[in-house]
């Protein structure tokens, strides 16, 4: 365990695809173990004194307050970088931000579009730089969500996950998270849609070492039959608003409903990274009914921060 989280230190977090199989279970065990503190009410102060860059060039609710929270918990500081706040935002390379970040802080967070991006960030800066968010991946969002699947189902390997809508950040990093445990996933998404090609070769050679099943298929029914865990995502993500209307006819028949899940087992859980569009990618008798743990998944956001803050930085 102590090996693990000294191959952890000062590493860079992109994608959930960069760990190793044991570095993640070692992020959700620590997320375990810092969530019971503060439940306790035990102090943890682990950063005392460091500080955590937050560079967003998207908005967010649950990635501000999280890490924002997560750093003054662990007796840290963050400081909300936003486009206005930096000269990036004015021109400045990504390169000389990063050097400069890198002689006043300890880690950096972005939240942006391209992965490119925070592949750049992390490439010139000397300290950890976390991927918050980005067009391809979001992997904070995911270790979160399987914190959530395994305080719920108390396991994870061999459990079936079945995703249902675009083949997006959200897809991607579930591939990833769920070949990295075990679990057996099933993306269903229209043509045209579908996940990375590139994402889906690397989580299946993810998958070989722990024995996960991955399906990309076009069928939500097929997907979601036997599941045990049902997710979906909005249908147009946060710069593609000016597809709403194209998408929502690309995506009629891929709402989660009560129809499509009764194709679920009886004892399915339900996420949602949020923000939701009810009566669009999923119905409100879903996401406020009995099977959703969506507001669990937005709490262990905190925790899931927490782990891998307390373990890079």
């Amino acid at each position: 365990m102590l090996d693990i989280k000294k191959s952890l230190k000062g590493r860079d977090l992109l994608t959930l695809h960069d760990l190793s199989v044991a570095e993640v279970n070692f992020l959700l065990e620590e997320a375990t173990r810092i969530k019971a503190l503060q439940k306790a009410g035990i102090p943890h102060p682990y950063l005392q004194g460091k500080t955590l860059a937050m560079i967003f060039q998207k908005s967010s609710t649950r990635t501000r307050v999280s890490f924002e929270v997560a750093m003054v918990q662990l007796g840290g500081h963050a400081l909300f970088l936003s486009p206005r706040d930096i000269q990036m935002g004015r021109g400045e390379s990504v390169a000389d931000t990063a050097k400069v970040l890198s002689r006043m802080v300890d880690g950096i967070m972005i939240r942006t579009y391209a992965q490119s991006e925070v592949e750049e960030l992390a490439e010139h800066a000397t300290i950890p730089v976390i991927n918050g968010l980005t067009d391809l991946t979001h992997p904070c969002q995911i270790l979160a969500d399987l914190l959530t699947i395994k305080e719920h189902k108390g396991y994870l390997k061999g459990l079936k996950l079945a995703y249902v809508g675009d083949g997006n950040n959200i897809a991607h990093s579930l591939l990833y998270g769920c070949a990295k445990v075990g679990m057996h996933i099933s993306v269903a998404s229209p043509a045209g849609y579908q996940p990375n090609a590139g994402v889906v070769k690397l989580a299946q050679q993810d998958a070989l070492e722990t024995g996960a099943r991955i399906e990309i298929l076009t069928d939500p029914l097929q997907a979601v039959t036997d599941a045990d865990v049902v997710v979906t995502d909005v249908w147009a993500s946060m710069g593609q608003e000016e597809e709403q209307k194209v998408r929502e006819r690309a995506f009629a028949g891929y709402q989660v409903n009560e129809e499509l899940c009764a194709q679920a087992k009886p004892d399915f859980i339900f996420l949602h990274c949020l923000p939701a569009h009810r009566g669009e990618e999923v119905a409100a008798a879903i996401i406020d009914g009995p099977h959703s743990v969506v507001w669990d998944e937005a709490e262990n956001r905190l925790h899931a921060q927490k782990a891998v803050l307390a373990t890079l930085l």
